[in-house]
Order: structure tokens, then C-alpha cells, then sequence
């Protein structure tokens, strides 16, 4: 899903900040820049991505920084940035009550269709997400993974040019996740821009091109899934019969990153740039040890993730 960045950004936002009344700020600082395409925005919770978001639909005004959403500017140009992007929140946002149609017609016309227009549209995403059947029912007694395909329908009702999603798959069994985030592929495919706002580390693998990584407000990492886990390939777990710490040692000396875990019996290795694993062989003929196992490593995008959150300085009021 990698592409060139051969277009104008879909979203820009430079140095971003908003502080509640109480409390670190929200976002300290906030700043990336991301092209068309399906991205992620990853954190744990209370890194500011729901503030991010509402700031992207000018719901929320920063204090400083600025801004733009598909060339609108933030400030500005709030109400055509709404008109123009689908918002899918993490809460359930239905009218007690109130039957599916309705609830997604509601959305179409108060983003601007005509009513009409905004019922034809809804019996059509309704159908997209799996909901057709369902239409006539009362959302009150829908399952999670309804609720949050009608959340998805209605944020898809107008026709957005960008679509932003928080935490889409939350609460979801397996199966409703499998749904979701092939309903979110789909859309890619057909040329919607996504940001995907989330905590789960393989929904982003999975279906995003690129990454924003979030910790305390702060933007601590941004690059491809395949720029963030550079050089994850070149770590491997090995197990030797002899000194393991002999082993190791002679590993550093040579300016090898390597770890020994005594109640797994494995030296984890990280290989700088232009090493192979000869040289893995060469330190166990070095300290007398038999090379027992050489195994890929177990580092991952969550490895990334965990590092970048440690690296992020504490916000301040």
C-alpha cells in the first residue's frame, strides 16, 4: 500500500497546541503533513488523537499552531472542511430511539444534502456496510459491530473526500474487526483518503501506508510501516552451547547490539547496517561456543511504538 508522495497534502498541521483548563496540554506541539492515502494515527490513550481530531474538524480551536484539511485552512474554513470530510467517532453518537435510516438520512442533511438526496444515499451506504437488512430497525437494539458499521455508514453518507476514524474497531469481536477493516481497505482502494485514530497496533500494520505516532501530546515519530520497521529484519535470537555472556561480549566489542535473557537461554542481536549473519557464526567460533539456534527476532511495529512513547518527553501546562 506504499505510494509516492506526488501530491498535496491531505492534512497538514504545524505546531499544534491546546491545553485544557486543567491538566498537560492536550497537544504540545503537534506537527506532521500526510498525502493522500490510508495513515494511521497511533497512541495510547491520552496522547491527544481525539483532540487532534476534533481540532482537524474545527470543533476545537487551538491556542497556537495552524492548519490545513484537504487545502481548507482550520481556522478559517471550518464549516467547508465538515462539508468535506466523514467523521466517525469513537462514542456511540445515535437518538435514542431512532431507526437506522433515519439516523443516517439525519447526517446526510445536516452535512448539506437535500432530504431526498440524503435517503437515497443512505439506503446506499447502509447497504455498503452490511446494514441493508437492518435499515428499518431501531439502533437501540444493535450489536457493537452494528453500531459501529452505522457510526461508519453515516460518516460515509455525504460523500467525503476524507474520512477520519476513531478507534473503528474498539470493542469488536474478531469477526466484526475482520469486517471493519475490510470495509476500511475497500474505501482506500476507491480513492477516499483515511486517517485511522487508534491504539491497536495491528489494525495500522494492516491497513495503513503511513504512520503518525502519538505520545502526551506530542508527535514522537512519522514515517511508512516500512521506513518505522527499517532494520527490524535484521534481528535475530540466538542460542549457543558454551559462555553465553562470553558471546555477547565479543558481539559488543564489535559494535553489535545484543541482549542475553539466562531464563530463555537466548541472546537477542540487532545487526547494524551491512552485517549479515556470518558474523554470528564467526563470534561463536571466537569464544569456543556452539552455535545451537538462529532464529529471526520477535521485533515488531510495537517494539517502534513502545520505544517512541518512552522517548516522548512529559507534556507541560
Amino acid at each position: 500500500m506504499d505510494q509516492e508522495w506526488d501530491a498535496k497534502p491531505v492534512m497538514e498541521v504545524r505546531g499544534l497546541e491546546l491545553a485544557y483548563r486543567a491538566g498537560p496540554k492536550a497537544l504540545d506541539g503537534f506537527s506532521f503533513s500526510l498525502p493522500p492515502g490510508c495513515h494511521g494515527l497511533l497512541g495510547p490513550n491520552g496522547a491527544g488523537k481525539s483532540t487532534l481530531l476534533k481540532v482537524l474538524l474545527g470543533l476545537l480551536l487551538p491556542d497556537q499552531g495552524d492548519g490545513s484539511v484537504l487545502g481548507r485552512d482550520i481556522r478559517k474554513e471550518r464549516t467547508e472542511v465538515r462539508r468535506r470530510v466523514g467523521y466517525m467517532p469513537e462514542r456511540d453518537a445515535h437518538v435514542p430511539g431512532m431507526l437506522a435510516l433515519d439516523y443516517v438520512s439525519l447526517m446526510g442533511e445536516l452535512s448539506g444534502l437535500g432530504r431526498n438526496a440524503a435517503t437515497r444515499r443512505s439506503h446506499e451506504v447502509l447497504h455498503y456496510v452490511d446494514l441493508g437488512e437492518a435499515r428499518y430497525r431501531a439502533i437501540d437494539g444493535f450489536s457493537a459491530g452494528m453500531r459501529q458499521r452505522l457510526k461508519l455508514a453515516a460518516a460515509l453518507v455525504h460523500d467525503p473526500d476524507l474520512l477520519l476514524l476513531d478507534e473503528p474497531t474498539n470493542g469488536l469481536d474478531p469477526k466484526g474487526r475482520r469486517n471493519m477493516l475490510d470495509l476500511v481497505t475497500q474505501l482506500d482502494r476507491s480513492g477516499v483518503s483515511i486517517l485511522l485514530c487508534t491504539h491497536l497496533l495491528p489494525d495500522v500494520q494492516e491497513v495503513c501506508s503511513r504512520v503518525v505516532v502519538a505520545a502526551r501530546g506530542k508527535v514522537t515519530r512519522t514515517g511508512t510501516v516500512k521506513e518505522l520497521t527499517k532494520g527490524l529484519d535484521r534481528s535475530f535470537r540466538v542460542q549457543v552451547v558454551g559462555e553465553a555472556p562470553l558471546y555477547v561480549a565479543h558481539l559488543q566489542n564489535q559494535n553489535i547490539e545484543a541482549s542475553y535473557d539466562p531464563t530463555q537461554g537466548l541472546i537477542s542481536v540487532l545487526l547494524p547496517e551491512g552485517f549479515t549473519t556470518r558474523c554470528l557464526v564467526e563470534a561463536a567460533a571466537a569464544t569456543r561456543c556452539g552455535l545451537k539456534k538462529l532464529l529471526p527476532g520477535t521485533r515488531s511495529l510495537e517494539d517502534v511504538f513502545l520505544e517512541s512513547i518512552q522517548e516522548a518527553p512529559r507534556a507541560h501546562p
